[in-house]
């Protein structure tokens, strides 16, 4: 059951790592075509175009923001142990609830494995803190709803 359990956390792992590789597959494209639109403009009427270059600029360095976050969080999500189980909610822990399950990890919103959903949240989000520490079999509250944890790996 164990090594059952543990490969179901190595594959949410699997399953977020792939969206923000896409995610910063995305940045990188859309800063690189930002950067390539601002470039292609120079040395035409130099003051109607500086204009384009320095939104084109603004675009870039947003995407570049973005990028940057995206690649901190994948940092956070590589500090997860697949291979560790958990009897306590804690970081890298997967959380079985009667209501939904979550992935405690990063915030990537809703993921499907094995067509069960959970929701990878971070150790950061509210219903996080709600939880946190709590063992099989407790509740806690969490915007006027009742959860009670049914499993933790």
């Amino acid at each position: 059951m164990v090594a059952q359990e543990l490969e179901l956390k190595k594959r949410l792992l699997q399953e977020c790592t792939k969206v923000l590789n896409t995610q910063i597959k995305a940045a990188k494209d859309a800063m690189d075509d930002a950067q390539e639109s601002a470039n292609e403009h120079q040395g035409a009427i130099e003051d109607k175009f500086e204009s384009f270059r320095e939104a084109c600029q603004i675009q870039r360095d947003m995407y570049a923001r973005q990028l940057d976050e995206l690649i901190t969080t994948m940092s956070v999500l590589k500090r997860i142990n697949a291979t560790k189980e958990t009897k306590e909610i804690a970081f890298g822990a997967v959380v079985h609830t009667n209501l939904q399950n979550y992935f405690i990890g990063v915030s990537l919103g809703q993921i499907e494995v094995d067509g069960e959903t959970f929701f990878a949240i971070s150790g950061m989000s509210p219903v996080f803190k709600a939880m946190a520490g709590k063992t099989e079999g407790e509740t806690f509250e969490f915007r006027d709803q009742k959860y009670k944890i049914e499993h933790v790996i």
